[in-house]
């Protein structure tokens, strides 16, 4: 599902080519739904992609939460990249992204 997903990620990046970089709207939204999750993309300036799945049956999400947590992501993962000592390409070790990724997982259930 992931997999596939990542190629709607593709296919929405061409497709929206230049006006992608222009709007500065790096969510592209449902990706994929099924019957029992919805898939979410967001991707970064510098092409790095998110995907967020979400419990279908979780109506109290919409898509405005949703693009708020990916802003959040992002922002922790730039945080990150910023840190001197993090090698990209490393797992992240990072006490304070793991506490924001589980808060918004706490945060969904």
């Amino acid at each position: 599902m992931v997999h596939t997903s990542l190629d709607v990620v593709d296919e929405k990046i061409s497709t929206m080519g230049k006006a992608l970089v222009d709007q500065r709207e790096l969510y592209l939204g449902l990706l994929y739904p099924t019957e029992d999750y919805k898939v979410y993309g967001y991707v970064t300036n510098s092409k790095v992609k998110f995907v967020m799945v979400v419990d279908s049956s979780n109506t109290a999400l919409r898509d405005n939460e949703i693009r708020s947590m990916f802003r959040k992501l992002h922002n922790s993962y730039t945080d990150v990249m910023c840190n001197p000592f993090y090698n990209p390409g490393d797992r992240i070790q990072s006490r304070a992204f793991d506490s924001m990724v589980t808060s918004m997982m706490i945060q969904v259930c």
